[in-house]
């Protein structure tokens, strides 16, 4: 009897062993994934977390005026930061341990220290991965590293990724790709300044409507600290307005779908997981 037991419990450890997800961070149905990535899926999900946030609209000066300065820290919404940055980042990144206001510790920092511990590219990456990316996408806590991909993988550079940097000023965006831009030092960085090959303050948000007359419609994490929708004017499907005031978009990010590819190969530059 003692030796059916062993046998039982070896036969039961090592199934539980094959079945065990080697990232246990990300469920199964995305790491497999279960199905391929598509444009209808990065939309549905971006959308998703959009309404979680309240289905909040960014057009104006007065369009977020809601009283809550930091949704990021409400309860509920705290927790989903957290979220972004545990299923969107690689296992082990110190970055994982992040949410809406606490630190890898579980520490909570004052709000305004809310700028060091920026969430939108975990935003995309969580979109990224929970939509079915798999291994066709770079994970990343900042825009700067998948932006300079998506560049390396237009030039041929590198192959084996889900999305190709397109000029913003000759390419329609579609829902499902990414429009881009820098931020404070990097604002004047252009197309053709990619790829940098190094950090830089930047923002992407995900084109999720063509739809509308004259709009783009396009979602993105960490806007006003929360996940936000905003329309931008566009003429003949081509982007007709800059992202803020005095600034220009620095790329568009179109999602090819998946490829043959097993893995993505970018020489000197580590493997998503």
């Amino acid at each position: 009897m003692r030796n059916l037991v062993a046998v039982f419990t070896a036969a039961v450890l090592t199934g539980c062993a094959l079945l065990a997800p080697p990232r246990a961070n990300v469920p199964p149905f995305a790491q497999v994934p279960y199905q391929p990535i598509s444009r209808g899926a990065i939309v549905a999900i971006a959308k998703r977390e959009w309404r979680l946030f309240g289905s909040r609209v960014d057009d104006g000066p007065d369009q977020m005026n809601d009283g809550n300065e930091k949704p990021e820290r409400e309860e509920g919404l705290w927790q989903r930061v957290g979220e972004y940055w545990w299923e969107g980042m690689t296992a082990g990144a110190p970055e994982s341990g992040w949410t809406g206001k606490h630190d890898e510790k579980g520490s909570v920092f004052p709000p305004d220290r809310g700028a060091e511990h920026p969430w939108s590219a975990a935003f995309v990456s969580y979109v990224m991965r929970i939509a079915g990316a798999g291994k066709l996408f770079p994970y990343s806590p900042d825009h700067a590293r998948y932006i300079d991909i998506a560049k390396r993988v237009k030039s041929g550079a590198v192959s084996g990724f889900a999305i190709v940097a397109e000029r913003p000023d000759s390419y329609a965006p579609e829902p499902g790709d990414l429009l881009c831009f820098g931020r404070d030092e990097a604002g004047d960085l252009t197309y053709d300044d990619l790829p940098v090959g190094h950090y830089f303050p930047a923002h992407c948000e995900f084109v999720v409507d063509i739809s509308g007359s004259g709009t783009i419609a396009a979602i993105g994490g960490n806007d006003r600290d929360a996940v936000v929708l905003r329309h931008i004017a566009g003429t003949q499907g081509m982007l007709a307005s800059p992202p803020f005031e005095g600034g220009h978009w620095l790329a568009i990010l179109r999602f090819v779908g998946p490829t043959t590819a097993e893995s993505a190969v970018v020489p000197g530059v580590a493997q998503p997981k």
